[in-house]
């Protein structure tokens, strides 16, 4: 609550008529929580370092939130200039604040999708092989406002289980902190499944191509041998990048052109960034998101 506030008192600074000029001195970059924090820095060191050369700034700051909701509110309250967000983040903003930040870009996967899916995963020996071995089980989910980790299961889940609600057929839910702490939780049996996400190009025993499963093998704190796949979500749009609406046109277009070549100028960074093996990217506007914003207005409201 504290942190809503000062993001709240900076944001009425911000709009005071210093924006134009935060544009050209700093560039503020939201990362959403559900990974360990010192990770997200390393992996958006590279923009610290990038961007002020690329797009005009004498600064980069990075801003990691405990949750997403840290980084969906400094972004309705101006305080930051970009991010990352899952569908269903965004659909939160928009649903609040439709102006706030607008959808440039998302990411394309190895495939040429530009879409991923919810995984539902248990640990190996728990005997729990398919979906409606949940009856009667305790689900995590990674986040309240997590596209793949809790609206998409809300969502689709029923028609895998017979039409029942999740509340109805699972002994209890609840939330894991985040994607990567969600998967722990499972392993260390607090949660008997959980929903994650995953590129579903490639093998499960690899973690697929891209995603939570992904990032934690190459981190070394996942064994995939440790999991088994329960379900798998149809296809779910790619998150957006999105930028502050209110800044300036130039710092727009300076930062989509910065991202659209980093697949190829530094693919490290990239990869670092997205947590997986991607193309590159494609321009998405609000449209590309409507049905998750349909579906979140149905489902959870704003």
């Amino acid at each position: 609550m504290l942190k809503k506030i000062l993001l709240a008192t900076a944001a009425v600074a911000a709009l005071s008529g210093h924006a134009m000029a935060e544009d050209l001195k700093e560039f503020r970059i939201g990362i959403i929580g559900g990974e360990n924090e010192a990770d997200r820095l390393r992996n958006f060191q590279c923009m610290v370092d990038k961007l002020p050369a690329a797009i005009g700034v004498e600064k980069v700051s990075l801003f990691p939130a405990a949750d997403y909701d840290g980084t969906i509110q400094g972004l309705l309250g101006g305080t930051l200039d970009y991010a990352e967000l899952g569908a269903s983040g965004y659909a939160k903003i928009y649903l609040e604040n439709p102006e706030a930040v607008e959808p440039i870009l998302t990411t394309v996967q190895t495939d040429g999708s530009m879409g991923y899916h919810s995984i539902m995963v248990a640990r190996k020996d728990s005997g729990m092989t398919k979906v409606e071995d949940i009856q009667g089980k305790k689900l995590g989910f990674a986040d309240p406002d997590s596209t793949s980790g809790f609206l998409i299961p809300t969502v689709t889940l029923p028609e895998a289980l017979g039409g029942k609600p999740v509340k109805e057929v699972v002994a209890e839910t609840g939330f894991g902190g985040g994607h990567e702490n969600l998967v722990l939780e499972v392993l260390k049996g607090t949660f008997d499944a959980g929903t994650t996400f995953g590129s579903g190009v490639g093998d499960f025993k690899d973690g697929y191509t891209s995603g939570n499963l992904r990032k934690m093998v190459d981190k070394g704190i996942l064994n995939m041998d440790d999991l088994v796949e329960l379900w798998k979500s149809p296809l779910i749009p790619n998150g957006p990048v999105v930028v502050r609406t209110s800044m300036n046109e130039d710092m727009k277009a300076k930062f989509k052109d910065f991202m659209l070549a980093l697949p190829k100028s530094d693919p490290a960074c990239f990869s670092a960034i997205q947590g997986g093996d991607f193309t590159g990217f494609a321009e998405v506007n609000v449209d590309f998101y409507k049905p998750i914003i349909d579906a979140r207005r149905a489902t959870i409201g704003g």
